[in-house]
């Protein structure tokens, strides 16, 4: 696993093998930026320059470094072309296939807590 530690998040003491769910999968799916990349990439693959620019606000670097993770963890895959320049292409495995009703209900549970938000805002 991609640098997970056991007691990186919260107090879990237990080891990656008995780690929390809940706290293992955060870890995995966590972060500014995977939600996002994999929003798009449940949507259809994408190639890594097409991800950029969908993506405003995140440097090369993280882009990387989160693709990096995700593959690490067998979320996503990557196809490198024949072509010059060479291109990237990535795609969501089965594993991360899995995941996409998760994302559409957290997605949904997003917009319903921004709906009651406003509504508060205006009472």
């Amino acid at each position: 696993m991609s640098g997970f530690k056991s007691d990186q998040y919260g107090t879990c003491t237990f080891t990656v093998k008995q780690a929390c769910p809940i706290e293992l999968t955060m870890h995995i799916f966590g972060g500014k930026w995977k939600g996002i990349i994999l929003s798009l990439l449940s949507q259809s693959p994408m190639y890594y320059n097409a991800m950029r620019r969908e993506i405003p606000g995140i440097s090369q670097r993280i882009l990387t470094l989160q693709l990096r993770d995700l593959e690490n963890d067998g979320i996503i895959e990557r196809e490198e072309t024949n072509d010059n320049p060479k291109k990237v292409l990535y795609y969501l495995t089965a594993l991360g296939e899995d995941f996409v009703p998760i994302l559409k209900s957290i997605e949904t549970w997003g917009n319903a807590y921004l709906c009651k938000k406003n509504e508060n805002k205006r009472s």
